[in-house]
């Protein structure tokens, strides 16, 4: 199956290099040149537009930051759809608005294409790796048909249902993301005017029932003084906007996220939309004149477990065991 991959960005780039690197025949694109030119150094082949690439491949996947972006691709003058043949599939592996997942995929539906929409989770350490967790909805014969990409891209493979499960499911764990971040900042802040030594408050919450995913990865690259977890201020915002959304559709009355919202906006103002998340604790280190940092932690998160072939998360049938 040849592939087509466009969006070569933090995370993009490192699905794509995933492919690469395990022997898949590769299409990229992306608007800027240089990230071009890296995969095309290492075997891949380049498409000058969606519409090109349409016509030389069986798969098309999409990595991109904003819902528009994924609409420009599909639909805009050089988009794949015009071209597309029955049969031609579409992974849309941007985080982005479920409603917009739908519309765009009965376009290519209509065209007799086949679609599913795949967010991944995890971080960018592993889709550098492979181990990154992939949701996948859409119909289940077209799941079976991309298993093989997805278990090369990802570790954790789970079929969410229809068309959108996956994109509402993702923007759901990105604002619990989100919410642990936001309390960790206010954790650690405290940790450190209260005179605690920091190396030791790591470790006490990583090893406490306060532990989370979050922790152990951002936690650290806070405390280096880094904050760099290939994340920014305006893609919480967009995520959590998204959730917000979502919730207000289904007329859930939230307390939470609208805080949590409103301190990554004041962020964003603050320090810029492309500022990396984690340094959300600066508007803290601010107020109380300090600077929360520990020492020996790593500038970056890295994967260190090995590379393994994904499989498929099944969710438990709720059967009784009995």
């Amino acid at each position: 199956m040849k592939i087509g991959f466009i969006g070569l960005g933090n995370v993009g780039g490192k699905l794509a290099g995933t492919l690469l690197r395990n022997g898949h025949a590769l299409v990229v694109r992306d608007l800027n040149p240089l990230l071009v030119d890296s995969f095309v150094q290492r075997g891949a082949a380049s498409a000058a537009s969606p519409r090109e690439m349409a016509g030389s491949v069986d798969l098309i996947i999409t990595c991109l930051p904003t819902p528009a972006a994924s609409a420009a691709v599909v639909e805009g003058e050089d988009g794949f759809l015009a071209p597309l043949r029955s049969g031609q599939i579409w992974l849309e592996m941007s985080t982005t608005d479920d409603a917009e997942v739908l519309r765009l995929g009965a376009l290519v539906e209509a065209r007799g294409g086949l679609v599913m929409d795949c967010p991944v989770s995890g971080g960018c350490h592993r889709a550098a790796t492979g181990n990154i967790a992939i949701f996948a909805g859409g119909r289940r014969e077209t799941f079976e048909r991309v298993l093989p990409v997805l278990t090369t891209m990802g570790r954790h493979i789970l079929h969410t249902g229809t068309l959108g499960s996956a994109s509402r499911l993702k923007v759901i764990t990105n604002y619990l993301c989100s919410v642990h971040l936001a309390a960790l900042a206010e954790a650690l802040t405290v940790c450190a005017v209260a005179g605690l030594d920091m190396n030791t408050a790591y470790e006490a919450i990583r090893i406490s029932s306060g532990n989370s995913f979050v922790h152990e990865t951002e936690s650290q690259v806070i405390l280096n003084g880094s904050r760099d977890i290939n994340f920014t201020m305006d893609l919480v915002v967009k995520d959590v906007s998204l959730f917000d959304k979502l919730a207000s559709e289904h007329h859930v009355p939230l307390e939470l996220s609208p805080l949590v919202l409103d301190i990554f906006r004041d962020g964003e103002q603050r320090y810029g939309s492309r500022e990396s998340s984690p340094n959300i604790i600066r508007r803290l280190e601010d107020a109380c004149r300090i600077r929360v940092l520990g020492q020996g932690f790593p500038a970056q998160i890295t994967d260190h477990e090995p590379e393994q072939r994904g499989y498929e998360v099944v969710a438990r049938s709720g059967e009784s065991a009995g």
